[in-house]
């Protein structure tokens, strides 16, 4: 099994966060490899909403990396899990209010099969660095004028 997680502090209220993140148009912005989302379908933003996602593979191949969100707590908890693709994490965005901004922890699990579980250690770096992106995240946000 393969793991990651990593954490920062927001200077941003938890529902802006949760709002930011719970639009998957932006996933673009700040996770270095995600080349485009669209919904596919259910209710935009809503647990059981599914998405079809284009990452970069080797080689900068599109790779498919579909996904669908499996819990939606409004300004608390965002957790999806990737339907298509070679890998298929289970992912979540949890927050929770620290002073006057929000603390995000992001976390990925996947349990590779087949070809993929001789690649554990590769996949774990990976897995590293994609939630390492939160940094990416924390900027844009705190550099975003504020809503009124």
């Amino acid at each position: 099994m393969a793991f990651a997680e990593y954490d920062v502090v927001i200077r941003r209220d938890a529902m802006s966060v949760y709002n930011y993140l719970m639009d998957p148009g932006h996933l673009p912005l700040w996770r270095d490899g995600v080349r485009s989302v669209e919904l596919l379908s259910g209710a935009a933003g809503a647990k059981g909403a599914v998405y079809r996602q284009t990452v970069a593979g080797p080689g900068g191949r599109p790779v498919a990396a579909d996904f669908e969100i499996v819990e939606a707590r409004p300004g608390a908890e965002i957790q999806y899990q990737v339907i298509a693709g070679p890998a298929r994490p289970h992912g979540g965005y949890y927050l929770s209010t620290e002073g006057p901004g929000t603390r995000v922890r992001f976390a990925l699990n996947c349990e590779p099969k087949g070809f993929l579980a001789r690649l554990s250690n590769p996949l774990r770096r990976r897995m590293k660095a994609e939630v390492g992106q939160l940094d990416r995240l924390k900027s844009i946000l705190e550099h975003m004028p504020a809503a009124e």
